[in-house]
């Protein structure tokens, strides 16, 4: 099988599709911390987290047992309007680069949301129309995850609330109107709608917002409306449970051809993308199946792995939701207005926060000049225009085909490009026009805002 010929997209069969979600914790020896109730210090059962989230989300974000759960009929008729996913070979790349490393890229904005998104989003729709509810609420950074949960829950005749961080609503109107084409409400975050976003408008005039604030507007208006419930597009071990579609394809893709790869490279704002890539490949790691190296890639302007503090921390900026014990800048750090919306974000998923600090992943940090360069080459190189968070994978794993060409290695490198960038061409002109800067927050900012992370002394732990 190893002798193949390996064509230039890889794509599965419809029956070779996964028919389970791969649950990462099962395998995990270290499992990750509970998210915990603030009033009470105490973790959160299922029971108390179905009052935001649905039901059966709530059973499987505490589940860290079972290592497969079946995808419901429903979801894969679904997926396949866009799935199976291709892998590709980055052919015209390596010849750029004249690189002897092969790499290889799963490519996942083959639907209309343009991103990975709406793995997790038809799921958490499903759930909510399957629990009878009327409407679900929702943030998004850059809008990927507020237009692949509008598309699902159009499909599924829900109604859909976003609440949009404002500067990507400003920044990125087109996103905003396929969200209203599609029948979500979308308002931009922090408002004056809620009391969470009046509260930080209040301590914060004229903000350009961030994810932590609209994630506590979206869980204010979700938890005080009758038929509602919050659903988010990251960081959650429910998301990294639906995102593991991505791995698994992926591995599957590879197994039938007999590639392995050496180094596995995915960008990083809550973990939605890389934990869903690496997810079956670090399994084979943690049951000591195979090894492999695995890399997070975050904006330098909001490097919650590779500067902030691993501990208990609010997910959202207005301390209303539960804690979750995770690599943090401090749910009070609101970032630069970074173009790479979708990574801006204070904290990481507890699954790859554990797994960082066991030192099973790497993380490094990029500016954003350095990955718009590198999204310009690569349109350049594979005639695919990349959105700017996947662009910080694609930063990294050139860098690292670029010392296999100085060192004559010949490993074989797989990324995840999450997505297109054919809605932030407002980020792509100031980059081009000479206008777009680098931000990296000092050691005093990331400091001060670490010191608003909450007393755990005061729980009995």
């Amino acid at each position: 099988m190893a002798n193949k010929e390996i064509p230039y997209k890889i794509y599965l069969e419809e029956s070779e599709m996964p028919k389970a979600w791969y649950n990462l914790r099962a395998d995990m020896k270290n499992k990750p911390a509970p998210l915990l109730n603030p009033a009470t210090g105490k973790p959160m059962s299922a029971e108390e987290l179905s009052d935001v989230f649905c039901a059966e989300l709530a059973r499987q974000e505490v589940d860290e047992d079972t290592a497969y759960f079946p995808i419901p009929e429903e979801i894969l008729s679904f997926y396949k309007m866009y799935r199976p996913a291709p892998l590709v070979r980055a052919y015209c790349l390596e010849e750029k680069l004249k690189t002897p490393a092969k790499i290889y890229y799963k490519f996942e904005g083959n639907n209309t949301s343009g991103s990975h998104k709406l793995n997790s989003a038809i799921a958490q729709a499903y759930y909510a129309k399957k629990q009878g509810l009327t409407g679900v609420t929702t943030e998004t950074g850059a809008g990927q995850w507020g237009t692949a949960l509008s598309m699902a829950c159009a499909y599924l005749g829900l109604d859909c609330k976003v609440y949009m961080v404002k500067v990507s609503y400003e920044q990125k109107p087109f996103r905003r109107e396929v969200m209203r084409t599609y029948g979500a409400s979308v308002t931009p975050s922090p408002s004056m709608e809620t009391e969470v976003g009046r509260r930080i408008l209040e301590k914060h005039p004229g903000t350009g917002g961030s994810l932590g604030c609209a994630i506590s507007e979206a869980v204010e208006v979700a938890t005080n409306t009758p038929g509602y419930r919050y659903v988010l597009g990251s960081v959650l071990n429910q998301v990294m449970l639906h995102q593991s579609i991505i791995g698994l394809e992926a591995k599957a893709a590879m197994d039938k051809y007999g590639i392995k790869p050496d180094v596995i490279i995915g960008c990083a704002g809550g973990g939605s993308n890389l934990g869903g890539l690496i997810a079956p490949f670090m399994g084979e790691k943690l049951r000591g199946e195979a090894d492999y190296r695995f890399i997070a890639v975050e904006p330098a302007s909001c490097p919650s792995l590779t500067r902030g503090a691993f501990a208990y921390d609010y997910c959202d900026t207005g301390m209303v939701c539960p804690l979750a014990k995770m690599y943090t800048l401090g749910s009070n750090y609101i970032p630069a207005p970074n173009h790479a919306g979708g990574l801006r974000y204070h904290g990481m998923s507890p699954i790859l926060s554990q797994l960082r600090a066991d030192g099973l992943l790497e993380a490094i940090s990029v500016p954003q000049t350095e990955v718009f360069a590198a999204a310009e080459y690569f349109a350049r190189a594979e005639g695919t225009l990349p959105a700017p968070e996947s662009s910080h994978a694609i930063k990294a794993a050139m860098d690292e085909a670029i010392r296999c060409r100085e060192t004559g290695e010949e490993k074989t490198i797989l990324f995840g490009l999450t997505g297109t960038g054919y809605f932030d061409m407002y980020a792509y002109e100031k980059f081009h026009d000479g206008k777009m800067t680098d931000y990296i927050p000092s050691d005093e900012e990331i400091q001060k805002a670490l010191s608003y992370l909450p007393d755990m002394s005061k729980y009995d732990l």
